[in-house]
């Protein structure tokens, strides 16, 4: 009698091609999700806003900042932020003033409707959807509890030797 060949187990390998495509699946419903919820509409509707010009709005909320320091926190170049602050200033959203320590810079403050702005920005990219508020209390537990795994900082991203072992 000849011994049959050893069964490969496959049952690993299977596992992990259902787990690769789950996340597949999870990550383009959650894309699909925000992209439904885009809140650009509602600040262009509002305040005739882009996100962009409404996060330095909510930013300067905290205080004053120098153009750099916009730049810096908006993630864009000098001259990008002086145009958007130029603009911003026009609409009487903000002002320059002098810097307290060094004449060669300006601050850049709120003035009152700048504020209002600010604050009707954050609030509209803030509010939960109503599809979001409409779940009951242990789906958005869940749901928080997932999320808050996802966003944790202690997670690590699998590095190649990771994957190798699998």
């Amino acid at each position: 009698m000849k011994p049959e060949p050893a069964a490969t187990d496959n049952s690993a390998a299977d596992g992990a091609a259902n787990a690769l495509a789950l996340a597949t699946l999870a990550w383009a419903e959650i894309q699909a999700f925000v992209a439904s919820e885009d809140r650009r509409p509602a600040l262009r509707a509002e305040l005739n806003l882009g996100p962009g010009r409404a996060g330095v709005l909510i930013r300067l909320v905290d205080g004053p900042m120098i153009l750099r320091e916009i730049a810096e926190a908006a993630d864009v170049d000098p001259p990008t932020a002086t145009i958007a602050v130029d603009q911003l200033q026009r609409r009487g959203l903000v002002r320059r003033e002098p810097h307290p320590e060094d004449n060669r810079r300006k601050l850049v403050c709120l003035t009152e409707a700048g504020l209002r702005a600010a604050e009707t920005a954050r609030r509209i990219i803030a509010d939960p959807p109503a599809v979001l508020t409409a779940l009951d209390a242990d789906d958005l537990a869940g749901l928080t509890r997932i999320l808050g795994a996802l966003n944790s900082p202690s997670r690590s991203e699998p590095t190649a030797s990771d994957l190798e072992g699998s």
